[in-house]
């Protein structure tokens, strides 16, 4: 039976914010539970603002509801007063569309977009009544669920997820509703367990309670052994092959107050082949498969319609790569001329070409550009296997200063392999020299120049995964470098904060005994741990320290690259040979072309997942290339 939470509106009205947590939005699905096979609860690690800004979940959102036998519903994390609210009151975690408990919904599942988000995972689980450790619920709790891109290194959540699913989602989900139902018709046959075995032989689907660690006498990882006959070695992603034809959500949720991206979203293509060396995103999600001009214009006008924004943002991880971005942008804005619409581009490439089509999304040219060189040195630049030049920024940013702008973004890393001090110092060089071309293009001096610095993060399943992350220290002084080489009021300066980041790669390059710490932090209050006024350093440490693990051993200690790696069964397609010999490229400052332009590369996803690119220049389908290894 399911339990309706019903919140005393005195007690709402003392929270920040009480329209995050009283749902009721314009497109919100609400379905009688009695009247379903399947219930799911969609966590999203963080608050509403941010939640209801992620097109991932909205896409499972939508694709679920549009079954008759299953109702999903939202859950976000509470903010601390709202939390504390809840813990006092005996208030469980609850869903926002019928005001369900949690504890009561068939399956919960929790995207996984940022390492720093982990303890919200935790705290949800808690909140909602339930115990924290998967080997703790028994029958009568829900299916735990995860994925997303954090997916791929899911080993510090393994005690705490039932399982992981990999890789995109929209037709596995639909396989895994029909078996939880079918599994539910026939009388729970082996009850979790057994459904669980069943689910496991399916791809994607990884269940860490089915597979045993193995570490040698040093303590360093060994193996991951299967201890059940369906866990397979190898857990290989799911991959739509046909991009254009899958289910895209045409009625947004527009929510009760301003989010963090409040507009339509058109998904212009899945995956990126540039293969940035650092980029953990561009090896997840390959191929690149894109959707058609014509059909993106027949789901904005359903978007716009149904849900009355005035902006289209145009999101892919380079959206400026869409092969038919000209057309595109020219369809959109003489369509919706009459209607007041709008079109954004979130990323630019470092290309005039990019400037062009910024031209024509903002007539009134009031935003800055952004482009992110992300190395200041060309040397730089070819290890992280940019394959942008400093001639390339200088011609856009001329272009962009011609066309009436005046302020420039400009994005990089630090910390990253093999680099320097001269590298540094080149980054300051770039600023002035943007600057300068501002003040010789337009005879004025009202030019500004952003430069924002993150520090790396070695992430799985890239290139890099091997490279020990810089100390503090190293990150902190290398900060200062740079500042103290700006000297202009023209230049802004920004960096982000070096310990978040180290503690990032503790997660991203952890195993198992990750999930310790993780606890330990959690029971000393830490969460949010992404915001900057709730992240507390220390406690971290403390929690590190009562875990009896060194943060260095994952965050810094520098891999060899033969050695077993705690994410090695879980696989995006691309080959781990194929990952070494980017690793020594990059040693050897030599680029790695577009496989979406020429030659294959050998990274082995289209053989391995039997899919092709699909880009609409190249011609549909490029299927005819060879494969080389």
């Amino acid at each position: 039976m399911s339990h309706t939470v019903t919140i005393d509106p005195i007690l709402l009205s003392k929270v920040t914010k009480p329209a995050r947590y009283v749902g009721g939005e314009w497109n919100s699905v609400v379905k009688n539970h009695d009247d379903v096979d399947l219930t799911v609860a969609y966590c999203f690690p963080d608050v509403y603002e941010v939640a209801m800004s992620h097109l991932g979940l909205r896409i499972l959102y939508a694709l679920m509801n549009d079954r008759k036998d299953v109702a999903a519903e939202r859950v976000y994390a509470p903010w601390p007063d709202m939390e504390q609210v809840m813990r006092e009151h005996g208030y469980p975690l609850y869903s926002l569309e019928t005001k369900t408990a949690v504890k009561d919904f068939d399956i919960v599942g929790f995207t996984l977009q940022y390492e720093m988000s982990f303890t919200n995972i935790v705290n949800m689980i808690d909140l909602a009544g339930l115990p924290v450790f998967s080997k703790d619920r028994g029958e009568d709790t829900p299916l735990i669920a995860a994925g997303g891109p954090c997916a791929f290194n899911a080993e510090p959540l393994a005690a705490y997820i039932d399982i992981f699913f990999l890789g995109e989602s929209e037709e596995s989900t639909q396989v895994l509703a029909d078996t939880i139902i079918a599994w539910k018709k026939q009388g729970r046959p082996g009850g979790k367990k057994g459904l669980l075995k069943t689910l496991a032989a399916q791809q994607g689907n990884y269940v860490p309670a089915f597979y045993e660690p193995q570490y040698d006498e040093a303590g360093n990882f060994k193996a991951l052994v299967p201890i059940e006959k369906e866990a397979k070695a190898h857990i290989e992603k799911c991959i739509i092959a046909d991009e254009e034809h899958v289910f895209f959500p045409t009625k947004p949720i527009v929510p009760n107050i301003n989010i963090v991206h409040n507009r339509a979203v058109l998904e212009l293509f899945r995956g990126c082949s540039r293969g940035c060396r650092f980029c953990q995103a561009g090896m997840l999600y390959r191929p690149v498969r894109e959707k058609t001009p014509q059909h993106l214009m027949a789901l904005a006008k359903e978007i716009i319609a149904n849900s009355g924004y005035d902006e289209i943002s145009l999101m892919s991880l380079s959206s400026a790569d869409y092969s038919c971005l000209p057309e595109l942008v020219d369809m959109l804005i003489d369509g919706f001329k009459g209607q007041k619409v709008s079109v954004s581009l979130p990323s630019l490439r470092v290309d005039s070409f990019s400037v062009d089509i910024a031209k024509k999304v903002q007539q009134v040219r009031k935003s800055g550009l952004t482009f992110a060189p992300e190395a200041g040195s060309q040397r730089l630049r070819d290890v992280i296997n940019k394959g942008v030049t400093e001639e390339n920024l200088m011609a856009a940013c001329e272009n962009a200063f011609r066309n009436g702008w005046s302020t420039v973004k400009l994005y990089f890393m630090m910390g990253l392999p093999t680099e320097t001090d001269e590298d540094l110092a080149e980054i300051a060089n770039l600023a002035y020299k943007v600057l300068n071309l501002y003040r010789h293009v337009t005879g004025r001096n009202n030019g500004k120049v952003t430069v924002s610095v993150s520090s790396f993060v070695p992430k799985s399943h890239t290139a890099f995964q091997w490279f020990g992350q810089l100390p503090v220290a190293e990150i902190e002084r290398k900060q200062q470098v740079i500042k103290e080489l700006i000297r202009d009021k023209h230049i802004s300066y920004h960096y982000h904060d070096a310990k978040t980041g180290r503690l990032e790669a503790t997660f991203a390059r952890g195993d198992r005994r990750m999930g310790r710490v993780l606890y330990e932090a959690w029971k000393l209050g830490c969460k949010f741990d992404g915001w900057t006024e709730m992240f507390d350093y220390d406690r971290w440490l403390e929690a590190f320290a009562k875990a009896g693990i060194d943060p260095d051993y994952y965050a810094s200690r520098q891999r060899d690259i033969t050695e077993p790696l705690p994410w090695d069964h879980l696989s995006n397609g691309a080959s781990k040979a194929y990952l070494q010999r980017e690793w020594q490229r990059a040693h050897q400052g030599e680029l790695t072309p577009d496989c979406r332009h020429g030659q294959c590369t050998g990274c082995g996803v289209c053989p391995q997942l039997g899919v092709h690119i699909i880009d609409n220049k190249e011609g549909q389908d490029r299927g005819e290339i060879a494969f080389s290894y």
